[in-house]
């Protein structure tokens, strides 16, 4: 039976160059696309505009990608979607694949159709292996391209999930996901940055969401791509992950005594995990859930915080734009 609506939504910064080419290509197997801009500063803002059909959230300065992928869920939420996919857009993840997800979210299983609720893509798993099995170490052997840090780092996180969360992951990074709009209801999702994966690992788990892996290409097209700022060190990058993810598990540490190997405070560098606790673009809960914050979390309305000028369809294009996560009325503080 058809998995119902989906929707695709690709979260851009700075893609001017790729941007037009894979919504060319992700067209032919969807028709409903939410693009989230982060604050591009390149082209990107002009060629959505000139787009039809797109539904576009658009930033005003660059929050960070977890922020972009809350945006998408509760517009996904909010507008009555059945399944949402993710794909990045550089190229990746191939646009061929999105059939698979659709697939896989109506395929049964043991007899039952409403199976999962997270299709995660891996590059490391390979079609043939048993689902259910961890390759060691690698499924499928990393091309030259691949960073030889993301892959280490890549690889520590997920064994650190799947020891002490009992998951099944070979790819704790991917970005290529199938979400089932209706779990997404029992997600808060408020790292704006990269971390963001750590705390939705860390969440779903909680929440008992069924979780299972789609193998996907690996693809590194431009390995010069950085992250920005001291997050280019892997050692600091490692740390801000691991920091996230043992603030994120803090009450199931507490709750049993377990202590998470890995994520010792001491092994921390200092100034990673400072700036994993305080930085704001990075890892911060606001006091106002799904709204704007100052830096020092002070919650501010929807008009100050982004100068959102515009909710509803542009007039000079058949774009639709959405406003960001809290609307456009000013946020109901808990």
């Amino acid at each position: 039976m058809p998995p119902g609506r989906i929707l695709l939504a690709i979260p851009v910064y700075n893609e001017q160059a790729h941007l037009q080419a894979v919504l060319e290509r992700a067209r032919h197997y969807l028709d409903e696309i939410l693009v989230v801009d982060d604050g591009s500063t390149d082209d990107t803002p002009r060629l959505l505009g000139d787009e039809p059909g797109l539904t576009v959230i658009r930033h005003p300065r660059n929050f960070g990608y977890g922020r972009s992928l809350a945006d998408a869920f509760r517009h996904a939420i909010q507008t009555g979607y059945h399944w949402l996919i993710t794909m990045d857009c550089d190229w990746q993840h191939e646009p061929s694949q999105i059939p698979e997800f659709i697939a896989a979210s109506h395929r049964p299983v043991a007899g039952r159709t409403n199976r999962w609720d997270i299709i995660s893509g891996s590059r490391y798993r390979v079609q043939a292996t048993d689902p259910a099995a961890i390759p060691p170490p690698l499924a499928i052997p990393p091309p030259p391209a691949v960073p030889a840090d993301r892959r280490a780092i890549n690889r520590r996180i997920t064994a650190l999930l799947n020891d002490h969360l009992g998951l099944q992951l070979t790819d704790a990074f991917c970005g290529f996901k199938a979400y089932r709009v209706a779990a997404l209801r029992k997600l808060s999702i408020s790292v704006p940055g990269y971390a963001m994966p750590l705390q939705l690992w860390a969440q779903a788990w909680r929440a008992g969401l069924r979780i299972t892996e789609l193998p996907v290409k690996l693809i590194y097209n431009d390995p010069t791509r950085h992250f920005g700022g001291e997050l280019d060190d892997p050692a600091a990058r490692l740390s801000y992950y691991l920091a996230t993810l043992s603030a994120e598990l803090g009450e199931f540490v507490a709750a049993t005594g377990r202590p998470l190997r890995l994520l010792a405070v001491d092994d921390f560098p200092a100034s990673a995990l400072a700036a994993a606790r305080s930085d704001p673009r990075r890892h911060r809960r606001s006091r106002c859930r799904g709204h704007a914050a100052r830096p020092d979390n002070t919650p501010v309305s929807c008009a100050a915080s982004t100068g959102w000028p515009h909710c509803g369809r542009s007039a000079d294009s058949t774009t639709t734009y959405a406003p960001p996560v809290g609307g456009c009325a000013p946020p109901a503080c808990e």
